[in-house]
Formats: structure tokens, sequence, C-alpha cells
């Protein structure tokens, strides 16, 4: 039997309905994959060495003027939990009087740091606890120089402010003769590394206060027997960005105290407090 010419028409188009449609989706790109989910922080693990002409610690001379080699190791953990150690040499234990074949300090750490939530992802807090070690032999009626403080930070981008507390007597102090403890030093900074746009050059400052327990100035600034000082840095650095120094870091510093001198003064006449300029170079791993 002979189609109508009505049937045909309506073949004729839906075939070409459905040629169209399938040449609609040939060219219709598939949808996009859903994105991956962001990768875990993962636990890093960094080492550093560093050369410096000197050591300074708070403002105060602890290698003698004499260079300094110093580095150490840091593991941080995912969750925002870290521990770490570092070691330098020194002098200032016998360069004092106050220990023989003392030329070691070790340091060992841990705590926690994070970032606040978002919007405020550029703020952070660090909380731990810090420990410094001498190893070597007292003179006699010499205390203990080991020292552990509690710390905590509150920081912005390139810039934090940090308060340590000690718990045990400071650095071995006794600083009157009544020989009362010096638990309960306290130590504030302010420290800032402004980096100078991509060029790998940053401004280093800070600036800190010290305040030592039964020092005999019981708050009072203007006391003569204060050992308590407060001292400042200011200098430059420069990071190499990429190549065979890569996170190489030069630089230097100048930084001074307002220390009364008597008190920080050793026995071959060295004032440990003094004006002074420092230069370094660091390469991290």
């Amino acid at each position: 039997m002979q189609a109508s010419p009505l049937f045909r028409k309506s073949a004729l188009a839906l075939a070409c309905s459905l040629l169209f449609a399938g040449s609609v989706l040939a060219q219709t790109p598939a949808p996009a994959p859903a994105p991956a989910p962001a990768p875990a922080p993962e636990q890093t693990l960094t080492a550093n060495v560093g050369l410096f002409s000197e050591y300074i610690f708070r403002g105060i001379e602890q290698t003698g003027g004499k260079p300094a080699v110093q580095g150490g190791f840091d593991y941080t953990h995912p969750s925002g939990f870290y521990v770490g150690t570092w070691a330098s040499n020194i002098s200032w234990l016998s360069d004092f009087g106050l220990y023989n074949h003392a030329s070691l300090e070790w340091d060992v750490y841990g705590g926690y740091k994070q970032n606040f939530p978002d919007p405020y992802g550029d703020f952070f807090y660090d909380l731990g606890v810090y420990g410094y070690l001498y190893p070597g032999n007292r003179n006699p009626g010499v205390f203990n120089a080991n020292t552990a403080e509690l710390y905590a930070a509150l920081g912005w981008k390139w810039v934090s402010v940090k308060f340590s507390y000690s718990l045990t007597d400071y650095f071995g102090a006794q600083p009157n003769a009544s020989q009362q403890k010096t638990d309960g030093t306290w130590y504030i900074d302010a420290s800032a590394t402004y980096p100078i746009e991509e060029t790998g050059w940053a401004i280093v400052g800070h600036v800190g206060h010290l305040d030592v327990r039964h020092d005999g100035s019981d708050g009072d600034l203007s006391t003569a027997g204060k050992v308590g000082y407060t001292d400042w840095k200011i200098g430059f650095s420069y990071t190499v960005p990429e190549g065979l120094f890569k996170n190489v870091e030069l630089g230097a510093y100048y930084t001074g105290t307002d220390a009364k001198s008597r008190f920080y003064t050793d026995l071959t006449g060295l004032d440990t407090s003094r004006n002074r300029g420092v230069a370094y170079v660091k390469k991290t791993f």
C-alpha cells in the first residue's frame, strides 16, 4: 500500500527532528566533572642552619662578640600542633664564671599554632612551652641555668606580639642578696618582618621588655637595682627565591638595650648589653 503524502511529510519531519536533536546533543559539551576536594594539609618537617656574626638573645650577647653556628628541626602536624629543637654555641656561662666547660645551648619546644576562621584568616595565635638547656658543670654555689617558659602569641600576617612567662628561675638568676627566686619573670615583645612586594627583601623590626621578678625594683622602672630592661632591633633580610641558593636568607640588623651595664658586664670586662650590629646567613630546607 502506498503511503499518503501526509504520512510521508510527517515521517520526514520526525526524521529531521531526530537528526537535529542528535546533532545538538553531539555538539553540547559534557558537564564538567565535580571539582576535586582540596588536598588535606600535610605534615611538614623542616631544618635550618645558620652562621651569625654573634648570637644575641633578647638584646644580650651570648657568645662574647664571637660568631655562632646555629641550627634546628621543626615538625608540624596538619592539626596545628608542632614540636622542634634548636641549638647554638654560647660562651656567656663561662664568661660570667658560672659554669665550667659550658659551650652549648640546646632548646626544645612544642605548641599549637592556628589561623582564625574567615573572615579573620590573616590573624593567628600560637601557644606553647619552651625549654632552654645548658649542659655543663656548674661552679660551686651557682644555680641551674636551665629555664622553662610558657608563651602565647597573637599575630597578623607579618607582625606578632608574644608574651613569655618563666616557670623556673630565669636562667639561674638570683639578683639580690636574699636569693629570692626569679620564676614568674616575664618578657613581652612585638616583632615584624615586612615583605617588600615580591622582591625577596624584608624589613625586620623588634622591641621587647624584660621584667625580672625579685630584682629589687618592685615594679618601679626607675629603681637603680632593676635588672630588667627594654631591647630593640632594626634591620633587613633577603631570601633567595629561586635557583641553586633557593631559601638562603641573608640579613643584618642593629640592636641595643637600656640595660644597666653593671649587671651584664662579664669577667672579661665586656658589656654584653651594648649596642651593636649583627650579620648572618641562614638556609632553610
